[in-house]
């Protein structure tokens, strides 16, 4: 017998939608920007997830946690 009342999302984070919707512009040529700043969505929030995991190591080290 199946569980219906089990719920499975899945889909595209708003990052990936940013970058869709400044490829699209770049693609138009709607707007002149460097491809570091098209794609800054994705590698951007890979950077900032790296940033708070570091904070966390630190400050785990630090506090002796």
């Amino acid at each position: 017998m199946s569980d219906r009342n089990t719920t499975s999302t899945t889909g595209i984070s708003f990052a990936g939608v940013l970058f869709i919707v400044f490829l699209t512009l770049k693609l138009t040529h709607v707007i002149d920007w460097s491809w570091w700043w098209i794609t800054a969505p994705l590698w951007g929030t890979f950077a900032l997830g790296l940033v708070f995991i570091i904070i966390y190591v630190t400050l785990a080290f630090i506090l002796d946690i």
